[in-house]
């Protein structure tokens, strides 16, 4: 591990939590999970496999002072304002000439700061098998997660041949990588073994990502060369305010993922939850007897499976089924529990009124 880098991209605006996360405190910074931020665990759960300063985090230049405060073990210098959203694949560049800059020979393990593993020990024995097949191979790792319902919510990662790699865990060539199916669609992955879930991990050695911008998105291969030719945190923000501006807003997955041929997979079973939306507090919180996930105060009257979060406040139910309640100071939620995903669509209506900034 004396070569292995791991970034933890933070600058998600968490949009489906709302209105707990607000564009002001996204998702990564609340305390819902283990009574500490995302930030601060997705950090926890390197300790022992990467020494502090072999951690960077990447987030919006606005969220860089909570950052610092979320992840103290951090160095400061080692966290990184993206002067503007472009999306995953600069922030993927960015990583690359961080790392590269530094060490010649890094191995990058990107990842997230709004995703749960409840087995950390088994994520890192993962990690510490990525970084080692991603050292020995010129190949773009990726960790994809064994399906246990047909999601749609998900990306998906089609398995080819078996490698024999020597390690706790296994790994597989990657076919193709594809984007969130419809319900049989996503039913006949699940039924047919071959598939896992886009954790939206990756772990590579620079050079090797670094070819793949050259081949496939050489407007980010010059981005990771002009931040390699940096020499302060100075002139790496600088360079970054001249050069995001002009960089277009894509995805990792779409920049390179879907092109490139040299991907293994590893098989993540660590307890992996993207904590997406609300009703992914179900899985974490325990429920009444009436099947009601309750945080904070609320009195519940032949109400039934409801998640309700009532933040400095008692929220008080009647007769209600299958709704999510969530109450805070500036804002407050009622809806379907499968209504969940449109609290995005929502939000951009919010945003239209004039006041709409006060509540997102």
């Amino acid at each position: 591990m004396k070569h292995a880098y791991a970034v933890i991209m933070a600058g998600g605006s968490g949009e489906r939590f709302w209105p707990l996360s607000t564009r002001s405190r996204p998702k990564q910074f609340i305390s819902l999970f283990g009574g500490k931020p995302l930030l601060s665990l997705a950090v926890e759960r390197l300790e022992g496999l990467f020494p502090s300063d072999h951690i960077y985090i990447i987030t919006a230049d606005r969220l860089v002072a909570a950052s610092v405060a979320a992840a103290s073990a951090v160095p400061p210098e080692n966290i990184i304002g993206e002067p503007c959203r472009r999306d995953t694949a600069a922030a993927v560049a960015v990583a690359c000439g961080v790392v590269r800059r530094r060490d010649p020979d890094g191995v990058v393990c990107i990842l997230t700061a709004d995703q749960l593993m409840t087995d950390a020990a088994a994520f890192r024995q993962t990690l510490a098998d990525s970084v080692a097949v991603a050292a020995a191979h010129d190949a773009i790792v990726t960790i994809g997660i064994q399906p246990t319902y047909p999601a749609t919510g998900f990306g998906y990662i089609e398995l080819g041949e078996t490698l024999e790699a020597g390690t706790v865990t296994g790994f597989t060539a990657a076919k193709r990588f594809v984007e969130k199916p419809d319900a049989a669609t996503a039913a006949g992955y699940l039924a047919s073994g071959k598939y896992l879930w886009n954790a939206g991990m990756f772990i590579w050695r620079t050079a090797v990502m670094l070819e793949a911008f050259r081949a496939y998105a050489p407007d980010l291969a010059v981005l990771c060369d002009r931040i390699i030719g940096t020499d302060s945190s100075a002139s790496l923000r600088t360079c970054l305010a001249e050069q995001y501006p002009g960089l277009r807003a894509i995805s990792i997955d779409y920049a390179v993922m879907e092109h490139v041929q040299n991907i293994l997979t590893a098989r993540g079973v660590f307890g992996w939850d993207d904590v997406g939306s609300w009703p992914a507090l179900g899985k974490h919180f325990p429920a009444d007897a009436s099947g009601n996930v309750v945080v904070g105060s609320c009195e519940r009257m032949e109400a039934s499976d409801n998640i309700v979060v009532s933040e400095n406040h008692l929220t008080a139910l009647i007769g209600v089924k299958d709704l999510i309640v969530v109450h805070t100071d500036r804002a407050t939620l009622i809806c379907p529990r499968d209504r969940a995903q449109d609290v995005k669509r929502l939000l951009r209506a919010i945003a239209e009124r004039p006041d709409g900034e006060t509540y997102v």
